[in-house]
């Protein structure tokens, strides 16, 4: 008894049209753009708000430490006696 094998016939990728190619170039352009955006306006202030040095710059991390008060007598006596 003989034995048929039944392959399927192979599959050929048609030849892409012209407009296909740049449909993705552009979904990846504006992923791409809008991680940058994310990463400006919320990733960036993020980083600021972040604990460690104080930077005297910004109004909101600014510390206010009080003016430091030496007493000085008007009168000083430098005399020393042995």
């Amino acid at each position: 008894m003989t034995t048929v094998v039944n392959n399927p016939a192979p599959v050929v990728n048609p030849a892409p049209s012209s407009g296909d190619g740049g449909s993705g170039l552009l979904i990846g352009a504006v992923v791409l753009i809008g991680f940058i955006v994310l990463i400006v306006f919320i990733g960036i202030p993020a980083i600021r708000r972040m604990d460690g040095p104080v930077n005297v710059n910004l109004p909101e991390t600014q510390v206010n430490v009080p003016e430091t008060q030496v007493n000085i007598p008007d009168k000083i006596d430098i005399n020393v006696s042995q």
